[in-house]
Formats: C-alpha cells, sequence, structure tokens
C-alpha cells in the first residue's frame, strides 16, 4: 500500500509536539486562533466519546478480521478515487505539472492496477500527493479563519467547512445520485442509497483503523488533548497548503531562542566534593 509521504510527517509532528508540550504548564492558555475555545471543547468531547464507544471498537476490530492484502486494497481504491479531486485542486492551484502525474496515476491504477486496488503508479515514479479545496482557497489567498470543532467531523475553520463540502460534491462516489439519501424523506431507501451510505461507512472505518497507532500516541503522550489537537491541526494544515516547507514560525523561532539563551546562561551547580576519612 502506497503511504502519503504526510502520513510519517504528521506522526513526527505529533510525538514532537508531545515532547514540547510535557514541559509546558498545565494550564490551558488562550489562543487567538480559538475565541470559542469553551464551545469547541463541548464538541471535542462529544466526538471523543462517540470515537471510543463506537468508532474506536469497530476500526480495531475491521484491523483484526481484514486481512492486510484486503485493507491494502481498500485502502488504495479510495485513494485512487480521491485521485481525481486532487487532479481536479492541482488545476485549481496552477499545478500543471503535478496535475499531468496526478492525471497519469489516476490512469495507471485504474486500468493497470485493477480499478485502483493495486497501487502500480508509485512504482513507475507517480506518487501519491495531497491536494483538496481548503488547501486551494488557501493559494487563493483566502484566510481560514478560528479554529471550530465540527460534530462528528472533527477539527476545522471556516475555510475548511467550505473545502470539505467542495471535496464531497467532487468525489465520484457522490456523483452516482446526486439525491443519495434524500429519498428517506419519502420513505424509500434505493440501492444507490445504501451503496453510497455502505461505501462512506466503509471509508470511514478504514481511515480510522489507518489512525489506531497516531491516536495511541496522542492519548498517551498529550498533556492537554485538546490543545494538542488543535495545534497538530494547524500545523499539518500549514505543512500541506506550502506543500511540505511552511515558512518558519517567528513565535515559535524566538521562543525557541529564548529557551536556549536561558539553558546558557544558567548557573551550574557544582557538587560538593565528597570527602574520604582514613581510619
Amino acid at each position: 500500500m502506497s503511504r502519503s509521504p504526510i502520513a510519517p510527517a504528521f506522526t513526527v509532528a505529533l510525538v514532537v509536539m508531545c515532547t514540547h508540550l510535557m514541559g509546558c504548564a498545565s494550564e490551558p492558555q488562550k489562543d487567538s486562533r480559538d475565541p470559542i475555545e469553551g464551545w469547541n471543547r463541548g464538541v471535542q468531547s462529544f466526538n471523543d466519546k462517540l470515537d471510543d464507544y463506537v468508532l474506536k471498537p469497530v476500526a480495531t476490530g475491521y484491523k483484526k478480521v481484514t486481512p492486510p492484502l484486503v485493507d491494502r486494497g481498500i485502502t488504495n481504491f479510495y485513494s485512487n478515487v480521491e485521485d481525481i479531486t486532487v487532479f481536479g485542486n492541482d488545476l485549481l492551484q496552477f499545478k500543471l505539472l503535478q496535475s499531468g502525474k496526478d492525471f497519469g496515476r489516476f490512469f495507471v491504477n485504474t486500468t493497470v492496477g485493477l480499478g485502483g486496488l493495486v497501487d502500480v503508479a508509485s512504482k513507475m515514479n507517480l506518487p501519491k500527493h495531497n491536494e483538496d479545496f481548503d488547501q486551494t482557497l488557501a493559494t487563493w489567498g483566502i484566510p481560514s479563519g478560528p479554529y471550530v470543532i465540527i460534530p462528528l467531523l472533527g477539527p476545522s475553520t471556516p475555510r475548511g467547512i467550505f473545502g470539505i463540502a467542495g471535496d464531497i460534491a467532487a468525489n465520484p462516489i457522490n456523483w452516482i445520485n446526486p439525491m443519495a439519501g434524500y429519498s428517506v424523506w419519502g420513505g424509500v431507501w434505493h440501492a444507490t442509497d445504501w451503496a453510497i451510505l455502505g461505501s462512506g461507512a466503509l471509508r470511514i472505518i478504514d481511515q480510522r483503523s489507518d489512525l489506531l497507532s497516531a491516536s495511541k500516541i496522542m492519548d498517551e503522550a498529550s498533556v492537554d488533548r485538546y490543545e494538542f489537537i488543535r495545534n497538530a491541526y494547524f500545523q499539518q494544515r500549514n505543512f500541506v497548503i506550502h506543500d511540505g516547507n511552511p515558512p518558519l514560525d517567528e513565535e515559535l523561532e524566538r521562543q525557541m531562542d529564548e529557551d536556549l539563551q536561558s539553558l546558557n546562561t544558567a548557573p551550574v551547580t557544582k557538587a560538593p566534593a565528597k570527602t574520604v576519612s582514613l581510619q
């Protein structure tokens, strides 16, 4: 299964951030990016309980009973479908060279890769890219806005919400029946409704199972889980928006310089010499 370079980088970022947070005071501090922190903490508590009692147990069971080859094939299939959305966002961000590679990746995996079940393209120097509509809006200069936790979906921003809506609309699976699910109001569910519902549920479970290790690191290491997730979200979005080369955080650099200076100027306390008495 081809893994995006973003995934290991994000995992490393979680570990590094954890180390930083463990040295900080446990008292939560106000963050200008999060003006509705009280509301957000309540929604995250709801999402965490839903994850603990529903998603995590289901994902854990899925991981245990699903053969690795099948799990890899399912992940590859959804990744291949999402490459269509990636290709569209490439064009909207004027990444013409990358758009050609991503279209070639989709074509190869769809044909030679048995509908995307096998990631053949990665072995042909056509790696996976991650572009979404939130990144596109960011490249257009639209600010993210304040941090917000969405029920069921998790961390986001006003710009991210529009990004999610755009990605859902661009997902080819949703093109099968644009009115899928709406027939419930008439009391009738068609086969396409159940197919799209089942596909979405499988995708969520597959994604959650792939994050079991990362969530374990976060749960065991973070001092303030809410603050940890918030900082990780902004760092991850900043990382992907700048294609893995984010600008230096001046505030973080300043804080690091001050910490290093305090270490260099701290007085060194020498242990008293031990005296040996001769009897």
